[in-house]
């Protein structure tokens, strides 16, 4: 009787060496794929805008500034801040321009500032809560831009515009009163925007990514609105 041999006897180990590089190039190869059709969906965004702005329309605590930014960054675009370059032009903040002039002159100089914004090319612009109630502005962004409403309920709203306290609209002893005003008046108005996003609570990353896939299928199908 023939003694069993050890060497072929014994299992095998697993070369985890290989395992782990298998892994890595896997990754890797699905990193880069990610990469590769993030870029592709930006060129194909960016190509089919032919010129316009990219206009995010909503309350305030909507996200416009903060989700603009990072969909600027994505879009390899300049980002603008309506109210900031308002507040450039005048000299004054916010807070002091409805102070010492009135809301008419800064709903008035906020309508010059986004006519001019609107002739530089392709960028992203956040605008002020009151500017798409404008008629003349609202037009404008209409025949120059693609309009996005940043839509975000109540509760949401609320939790966000009460981490800041540069609202002049909300300096009220009642400030959910006044903002449920706002969203009755304004709500309808912003639903006439090219695009609707969702600004949930979450990662400012996600809500981006709607709106890349929003704009995309917007921009690439037939003149249609859609919610996303």
């Amino acid at each position: 009787m023939s003694e069993d041999n050890p060497a072929q006897s014994a299992p095998s180990k697993p070369n985890t060496d290989q395992s782990a590089a298998s892994s890595d190039k896997a990754s890797d190869a699905t990193g880069s794929s990610i990469l590769e059709n993030s870029a592709q969906r930006s060129a194909t965004i960016i190509s089919h805008l032919k010129g316009r702005a990219l206009v995010l329309v909503g309350l305030m605590g909507a996200g416009k500034t903060t989700i603009g930014r990072r969909l600027a960054q994505t879009l390899d675009l300049n980002f603008v801040d309506a109210d900031a370059e308002i507040e450039k032009a005048a000299g004054e903040t916010i807070p002091e321009i409805f102070a010492n002039h009135g809301e008419a002159a800064f709903r008035a100089g906020e309508k010059r500032v986004i006519a001019r914004l609107l002739t530089k090319g392709s960028h992203v612009l956040a605008t002020g809560g009151g500017a798409y109630m404008n008629a003349e502005t609202r037009e404008n962004i209409t025949q120059k831009a693609v309009s996005i409403w940043l839509h975000a309920d109540l509760d949401v709203l609320m939790d966000r515009v009460g981490r800041r306290g540069n609202r002049p609209l909300l300096n009220e002893k009642n400030p959910r009163a006044v903002m449920e005003k706002l969203i009755s008046e304004r709500y309808p108005i912003y639903a006439q925007a090219d695009l609707t996003v969702d600004s949930v609570e979450g990662t400012h990353e996600h809500v981006v990514e709607k709106l890349l896939v929003a704009l995309e299928a917007y921009l690439t199908t037939p003149p249609c609105r859609r919610d996303f």
